[in-house]
């Protein structure tokens, strides 16, 4: 079976934007459990996991189209150590052709958000993810209605701007 992100990245003409929006994903990943026993990675593209090279090969074909991929992360801060994880391995979406901005919850408290993280491809189509509490993906709706796409075009548009790049952004 496909992976729906994937799907919606192999068809993208010419943009794809990701909003996260959880301070927490996946409590039970192994690669987590590591990096919370000491274990990180310095930087070196070579190092890293190999489930991180499918991400990786698909982001590099992504990005060769042409599509221009952009990553916005919601947080609260201080952030939790998940959040901290994703920052200390941002360096490997940025590697693989992703632009990645950070902005602080409180920075986001008047900008009308949808409800979940989202995936957008061309301005038309939109892949939501609905989580459990404890942050594993229990299901995902793709949605075409234009009130819906408008709402998350603005929102992200919104984030975006006032959001920090990552080669900028310290976290607390």
């Amino acid at each position: 079976m496909t992976h729906p992100v994937r799907e919606g990245l192999a068809q993208a003409r010419h943009s794809a934007v990701h909003l996260e929006m959880r301070d927490g994903y996946t409590p039970n990943d192994p690669e987590f459990a590591r990096w919370q026993a000491g274990h990180r990675y310095d930087g070196d593209q070579q190092r890293l996991p190999e489930w991180w090279w499918g991400w990786h090969d698909t982001m590099v074909a992504t990005s060769a189209r042409g599509v221009v991929v952009r990553r916005a992360r919601i947080v609260s801060e201080p952030i939790t150590d998940y959040i901290r994880y994703e920052y200390d391995l941002t360096f490997a979406n940025l590697a693989a052709g992703e632009q990645v901005r950070w902005l602080p919850r409180r920075k986001a408290a008047d900008i009308a958000l949808p409800g979940t993280d989202l995936w957008m491809f061309d301005g038309a189509k939109v892949l939501f993810t609905y989580f459990s509490g404890a942050g594993e993906a229990v299901d995902r709706e793709w949605r075409t209605e234009e009130s819906v796409v408008k709402l998350v075009d603005t929102a992200f548009e919104a984030v975006w701007q006032r959001a920090t790049p990552h080669e900028e952004y310290k976290p607390t």
